[in-house]
């Protein structure tokens, strides 16, 4: 095999696979007696460790490979949209967290059943569903980009279905048998693994740059090429393009959506806080990760500066050598992962290669375990009721992870061909698929919160209407049904804001129709029809 490692990064690769089964065997001794057990861990698990749980989720290999090749190219406005997530935790924890306890649901979709019912429940995972496999299948996509990389130096089709299929089955393995507790105490230790990766390697940039931090610092503010400085963090400006994604006009509306929708409506992050105590505690994890989140994401920038320096900067050319130009199959290499193929030292590429993996599987065993308890929780277990004994709930829930993997596996090799085709950055590729299924799902849980409006139907047209919205916006699309000069190109979080409010309009357009509510028993919920729509059943005054 034609391969950049050498023995030392073997030896590495093969001892975290080592520490992934001893973690797994270890997290899995006990015996789980219910699916309810097997995707909420019983709700013992400790606040911090959760906290770190979803920071791991959220900070996918998309993030650990784009941050870097984003600053290299950019400055530090990336950052800012933590701004966003800061406020959208604020918000999930006082409208969301309070519900989903108080009616003891296992997924966020389970909250629909008390406004609009069971169809919309369902309705409700299946988009979450088709959403979380476009999203998930984008990561696993990027991540095999660059484990193909760097074990067979290219990225041709085989080769990266051969990572895709390792990337697939360690992520399986780990996961199945322990439940979401495997999951999230395994998110603790991918963490550590990739933070601590790129803690080295920013370590071992600046060590190989000349000159003192002052001066680095100084050749940031004021770059050589004469582009702008480097050490920005708020963009002020109001570009709706692709190029203003990340300003401040953008963290305050698109990206605070976006963080609402990934802390409170996607089962992949909802999850987490599901599995707290209580509301409170879950208010403490999702804060506390957005917090976590802050030094990582400035880590990996910060290996985009020094690689500006290194690469680009005349005061530090030398030490570089020739700029990172290199194609891989027609797809451009990013900065960082040219610096690893031919900068860094043996032991430490393996680290690197270790701390990819450990970014993808910290979001594929999430995306499986969160996709299986949708497809459990509230499609099979409600139709199937007292045939499904308890006994059989574990083995079923892990046949459809198995499943899930699968179809995982061949949604990465659709996002292969994809993103080649519209010729989409990979960050805004990976950032940009999950407007397909927000946009639905926001809408119809603003109108169950803030209004009495909507039913079964005109939630189920707006789900629709948010997924064809944003699939009619992408520029490779509009060539199908626009002429030239009418079509655009809007930053995915604008695409998601008009996707977000034409769906609440369709939402709201259907008149208020009688809906289940519920009342708990010891044996678990019950539905009782009632006549008319509750005052605000779901409203935020409650």
């Amino acid at each position: 095999m034609n391969s950049a490692f050498q023995s030392a990064d073997w030896s590495i690769f093969v001892g975290y696979f080592v520490l992934l089964a001893f973690t797994g065997w270890w997290f899995n001794r006990g015996n789980i007696g219910s699916s309810r057990e097997f995707f909420t861990g019983d709700r013992q698990i400790p606040t911090w460790v959760i906290a770190v749980s979803v920071l791991a989720t959220a900070q996918s290999a998309a993030t650990f490979l784009g941050a870097p090749d984003y600053a290299y190219r950019g400055d530090l406005t990336y950052l800012t949209t933590n701004l966003g997530a800061l406020v959208a935790a604020f918000f999930v924890a006082h409208f969301l967290l309070p519900k989903f306890y108080q009616y003891k649901v296992t997924t966020a979709y389970a909250l629909l059943q008390h406004r609009f019912g069971e169809q919309t429940k369902r309705h409700a995972g299946w988009m979450y569903l088709i959403g979380r496999l476009f999203a998930s299948g984008a990561r696993l996509y990027m991540a095999a980009i660059a484990l193909s990389m760097i074990l067979f130096t290219d990225i041709a089709p085989a080769h990266v279905l051969g990572a895709i299929a390792l990337l697939c089955l360690v992520s399986f393995a780990y996961s199945t048998w322990g439940g979401i507790r495997s999951v999230i105490y395994g998110d603790a230790i991918q963490c550590a693994v990739y933070v601590g990766a790129a803690v080295l390697v920013l370590g071992y940039l600046f060590w190989q740059l000349p000159g003192d931090s002052n001066q680095i610092w100084q050749s940031l503010q004021t770059p050589a090429d004469g582009s702008g400085n480097k050490l920005r963090l708020l963009d002020f400006g109001t570009d709706l393009s692709p190029a203003g994604a990340f300003n401040l006009l953008s963290t305050f509306t698109g990206f605070f959506l976006l963080f609402i929708a990934s802390f409170g409506l996607d089962q992949d992050l909802t999850q987490r806080a599901l599995s707290c105590r209580d509301a409170r505690q879950g208010t403490w994890a999702l804060v506390g990760s957005v917090l976590l989140v802050v030094p990582v994401v400035s880590v990996l920038l910060g290996i985009g500066l020094l690689l500006f320096l290194f690469y680009q900067d005349p005061a530090y050319h030398s030490a570089g050598g020739l700029a990172p130009q290199s194609r891989f199959a027609g797809e451009t290499i990013t900065v960082f992962m040219f610096y690893v193929l031919h900068e860094l030292p043996a032991g430490l590429r393996g680290l690197v290669t270790v701390g990819v993996i450990a970014a993808a599987v910290s979001t594929l065993t999430s995306g499986l375990n969160s996709m299986a308890s949708v497809l459990m929780e509230d499609m099979l277990k409600p139709r199937l009721g007292s045939r499904l004994s308890a006994r059989a709930e574990v083995p079923l829930a892990r046949a459809l992870m198995f499943l899930l993997m699968l179809a995982l596996g061949a949604m990465a090799m659709l996002c292969f061909y994809w993103q080649q085709y519209s010729d989409t950055p990979l960050l805004a590729f990976a950032l940009g698929v999950m407007v397909f299924s927000y946009s639905g799902l926001l809408a119809v849980f603003a109108v169950a919160l803030f209004s009495q409006r909507g039913n079964t139907a005109s939630c189920a047209l707006a789900l629709l209407t948010g997924f064809v919205v944003a699939a009619l916006q992408q520029p490779y699309i509009q060539q199908w049904y626009l002429p030239p000069a009418w079509q655009f190109d809007l930053a995915f979080t604008w695409q998601l804001c008009i996707g977000f409010i034409l769906a609440t309009l369709v939402a709201l357009s259907g008149k208020p129709q009688p809906v289940i509510t519920w009342t708990e028993k010891s044996e678990g919920l019950s539905a009782q029809r009632s006549d008319e729509v509750p005052d605000a059943c779901l409203s935020a005054r409650n």
